[in-house]
C-alpha cells in the first residue's frame, strides 16, 4: 500500500462517540471506522479528548480501524470509581480497557497520553504492534513561563493583587480559551483551520459544566509533575519491544524538543521525527505529515 497521504484536508467532524466498557473499565470513545485487521488506539494529552486525533485517525482509516479514547474524567468520560489521577491510574485503565479488548493494537498517544502509552507498552508488550509517540510527556521541569497559556495565571496566585488577574480570566470566553489553548499548543497557529477553533470553544463551554473537570486536570498534572522525580517513565521507555514512532516539533513550548534524540535513543530502534516549525500537537497542525510517517511504520515496522 502507498505512502502517500494526500494534503488536501477538508473538515471532518468529530468522530461518533458512545461509552464502551472493556476489561472492567468504561470509557467514552470515538471511533472511525476502517478495514479489517489490526485497529489503532488512540490516547490523547492532559486537558485534551479523543477529538485531538479526528484529522489523524481519518487520514488513517484506510489503513485501520480506529478507537480514540476519552481518559477517565476528561472529555465524556466519568472518572474512576475511586478518582485517581495520576500516570499509573491512568496508564491501568488503558491497559485493562486494551486487554479486554484481546486484540494487539498500534498504540498512539500525544503528551501524557504518550507517556501512558510508554507505560502500557513496557508492561504489557503482547498488546501493542506498533507505537507512535507525539511530544510525549518525559519529564521536563524547566520553568519556563512560555508554557503558560495566560501570563495572568502566575499573577492570579498571588494574594490580594491576584484577585484582578482571577477576575479577568473568569471573563474570558470558550471561543478566547480556545484561541489560548491553540497559541500554546501550535508552532504556527494560523495553522488551526475555523472549525477546529469552534469546536475546541464548545468543548470548553461543555467541560465548563461538569462537576469533575478541573479536578480531573489539576489532578492530573499535579500528580504527572510529582511523579517525575522518580525517573520511572525512563526505564519504561527503555523496556518497550514494540517497533516505535517519536515525533515532535521543534516548537514545542510544552515538552522541551531537547528530549527528543534522548526519547528515541532510549527506546530500542526507535525512529525518530523531528517536524521544523510544529509544535506540540503535530497530530492536529501537520495530521497529513505524520499520517505518512505512521503508515511508514506499520508497513515496514522492522526499519529502525
Amino acid at each position: 500500500m502507498s505512502t502517500q497521504v494526500s494534503a488536501e484536508r477538508g473538515h471532518q467532524g468529530p468522530w461518533p462517540g458512545r461509552e464502551v466498557t472493556s476489561g472492567g473499565v468504561t470509557l467514552h470513545v470515538r471511533e472511525t471506522p476502517g478495514p479489517d485487521g489490526i485497529p489503532a488506539v488512540y490516547v490523547h494529552g492532559l486537558s485534551g479528548s479523543a477529538t485531538n486525533w479526528t484529522d489523524l485517525a481519518g487520514l488513517l482509516s484506510d489503513r485501520a480501524a480506529g478507537t480514540a479514547v476519552d481518559l477517565p474524567g476528561f472529555g465524556h468520560s466519568r472518572p474512576l470509581a475511586t478518582p485517581d489521577w495520576s500516570p499509573d491510574a491512568h496508564a491501568d485503565a488503558v491497559l485493562c480497557f486494551l486487554a479486554g479488548r484481546g486484540e494487539r493494537v498500534h498504540l498512539l498517544g500525544n503528551s501524557l497520553g504518550g507517556a501512558i502509552a510508554i507505560s502500557v507498552a513496557a508492561r504489557r508488550p503482547e498488546l501493542v504492534e506498533t507505537l507512535t509517540l507525539v511530544s510525549p510527556a518525559m519529564p521536563d521541569r524547566r520553568p519556563d513561563p512560555r508554557r503558560i497559556a495566560d501570563p495572568r495565571l502566575l499573577l492570579s496566585l498571588v494574594p490580594v493583587i491576584g484577585a484582578r488577574a482571577k477576575a479577568q480570566m473568569a471573563a474570558l470566553t470558550p471561543v478566547e480559551r480556545a484561541q489560548q489553548t491553540i497559541d500554546l499548543c501550535f508552532g504556527d497557529p494560523g495553522r488551526a483551520p475555523p472549525e477546529r477553533l469552534a469546536e475546541a470553544a464548545e468543548e470548553i463551554a461543555r467541560r465548563g459544566r461538569v462537576a469533575w473537570a478541573r479536578e480531573a486536570v489539576l489532578g492530573t498534572a499535579g500528580a504527572m509533575i510529582s511523579s517525575w522525580a522518580l525517573g520511572g517513565l525512563w526505564r519504561q521507555a527503555a523496556r518497550v519491544q514494540a517497533p516505535t514512532l517519536v515525533v515532535w516539533g521543534d516548537r514545542d513550548r510544552l515538552v522541551s524538543p531537547r528530549h527528543a534524540a534522548r526519547t528515541a535513543a532510549t527506546i530500542p530502534g526507535a525512529r525518530l521525527l523531528m517536524l521544523p516549525g510544529v509544535g506540540h500537537v503535530a497530530q492536529m497542525e501537520v495530521p497529513e505529515r505524520v499520517a505518512q510517517a505512521v503508515g511508514e511504520l506499520w508497513e515496514d515496522p522492522a526499519r529502525g
